[in-house]
């Protein structure tokens, strides 16, 4: 059985304190390859050294859409960092909108987002889409700005079926972390039961949001097993089944990265 974590934040200090144990433990319960995710780019530095010094690790390049005490970039600066083949760049984000924390939409989000979306077009790289109680304006914006010719995935996938079929009808896949294994995720279970199983993925967002049974702990790779198993029950199919379509998924969505 062979499972991706496609999408951990390994650069967090709760996770790279204990790096050596925590890549065990995943490989322990099947999982082959990582993508661990940028949030900013002052920490860049330190995901495409990861990245570099091991073969099963990808990177991602981009500025969160909740980061404020950090530097904004251009589409130009996202794509020339996205070119170095060692830093194996596999994806542009993670990026969107998060209106969460803000009574008002900020404009300087969606600046941010539009120059996400244009270095995805110009680098050839997937998007990794972040929206937290913005989903209209996402959708909107991705939609306009033909993030298609990119494509991308809908990180940490909790919205509900009118926004999964906006995104697939686009050509972007869906990718769900550990909010699925929890009890009153009713809206995430249903869109889990309906996806088209060629469309999806599973991750972590480690060292957040941790599946059942070991939710309200630090989350890791190893865990994303969890989630797959409950996509598994929740859609009658087996484990391996899940596993093998959401890695082959994974490597068709970002093309750039080597098995």
């Amino acid at each position: 059985m062979q499972l991706v974590d496609s999408h951990c934040h390994l650069d967090f200090e709760a996770l790279a304190a204990q790096r050596p144990e925590v890549l065990q433990r995943a490989a322990a319960n099947g999982v082959s390859h990582l993508l661990c995710v940028a949030v900013n780019l002052e920490d860049y530095p330190r995901i495409a050294e990861l990245a570099a010094a091991h073969a099963h690790i990808f990177a991602s390049v981009g500025v969160h859409p909740n980061a404020t005490d950090c530097r904004d970039p251009e589409a130009a600066e996202l794509v020339e960092l996205a070119g170095d083949p060692a830093a194996k760049v596999v994806a542009i984000g993670e990026t969107g909108l998060d209106y969460f924390r803000t009574e008002e939409q900020p404009a300087w989000q969606r600046r941010r987002f539009e120059n996400h979306i244009e270095a995805a077009k110009a680098a050839r790289r997937p998007l990794i889409i972040h929206t937290r109680a913005a989903a209209d304006d996402t959708m909107d914006m991705l939609e306009n700005l033909n993030a298609r010719d990119a494509g991308g995935v809908m990180h940490c996938f909790a919205e509900d079926w009118a926004v999964a079929t906006r995104a697939l009808d686009i050509g972007f896949y869906l990718s769900f972390s550990g909010i699925v294994t929890f009890k009153n995720a009713d809206t995430v279970k249903e869109v889990a039961r309906k996806a088209p199983l060629e469309r999806m993925l599973v991750e972590t967002d480690a060292p957040y949001l941790a599946p059942v049974p070991h939710r309200g702990r630090t989350n890791e790779p190893a865990f994303v097993r969890h989630t797959a198993e409950c996509i598994a029950e929740l859609r009658g199919d087996s484990l391996d089944n899940i596993a093998a379509a959401t890695s082959d998924n994974f490597f068709r969505l970002f093309a750039a990265a080597q098995r």
